[in-house]
């Protein structure tokens, strides 16, 4: 009988924690984990003489793209995704290598936390923004897709200086 209750234990709990992994939420907290460690990787990659690097005039730097991305990921979820604007982060401006990485590090673990607490009701609220009304759904698909984009370019900057890239590891 103990043996039939630890087996159908186990298969509830398996099939509850598959169930916890495909909520919307829960991917999109894995999958931004992934992107995470993937754009870190790539800022520790670049030699910090390179950060101020630019492939051409009109673009920005390695440094620049880095502080971009901090910038819009923080932006997007406080302003859109936040219900209270009682909560945002102080502006910082990192100067050197290891100031961005913790600043990278920071807004990729507020926006897991502002995630982490929302319910998936609230991925289903319009938000008014700038290229129309959007879902809180949608913003959290524009902070992924613009890491995405920006990340791609840091990608050839780091080819440009003869460096390697990091082996992709979003899966």
């Amino acid at each position: 009988m103990k043996l039939k209750l630890v087996f159908f234990l186990s298969i509830f709990m398996i099939l509850n924690n598959l169930h916890s992994q495909n909520t919307v939420k829960s991917a999109f907290l894995l999958k931004w984990e992934n992107s995470k460690n993937y754009l870190l990787e790539i800022a520790e990659s670049m030699p910090k003489e390179h950060y101020s690097f630019k492939p051409t005039e009109r673009q920005m730097s390695f440094k620049e793209q880095l502080l971009h991305i901090k910038q819009n990921m923080i932006s997007l979820s406080e302003n859109y995704i936040l219900s209270n604007s009682d909560n945002k982060s102080a502006k910082s401006e990192p100067k050197n290598k290891e100031e961005i990485i913790n600043a990278l590090t920071t807004s990729f673990n507020i926006v897991s936390k502002i995630v982490s607490t929302i319910s998936e009701e609230d991925l289903t609220i319009e938000v008014p923004f700038f290229a129309g009304p959007k879902s809180k759904l949608q913003i959290l698909n524009l902070i992924q897709d613009h890491v995405t984009h920006h990340r791609g370019q840091l990608i050839v900057y780091l080819n440009l200086n003869n460096v390697e890239p990091p082996k992709y590891r979003g899966w």
